[in-house]
């Protein structure tokens, strides 16, 4: 398993961003994301939009987390 850092561009509420990441928790926001029926890009849309004060990336990592767990986030 790779689990080296990847940095990939995002748009989100119309503007690009990047979001570092390991490579499980792409994967698995890729899981996530099949099993709503929503693009990667659309389910961190949601990720973010509900975030608060967090750093994206680190609530994506919670998100993954609560998921993981049967959470719904």
């Amino acid at each position: 398993m790779t689990t080296g850092i990847a940095k990939r561009s995002v748009m989100i509420a119309g503007h690009r961003t990047s979001v570092s990441l390991e490579e499980p928790f792409w994967d698995a926001l890729r899981d996530i994301a099949r099993g709503r029926d929503l693009s990667v890009q659309a389910l961190i849309g949601e990720i973010d939009a509900g975030r608060g004060p967090q750093n994206l990336s680190s609530a994506i990592r919670v998100f993954v987390l609560a998921a993981s767990r049967g959470e719904r986030a």
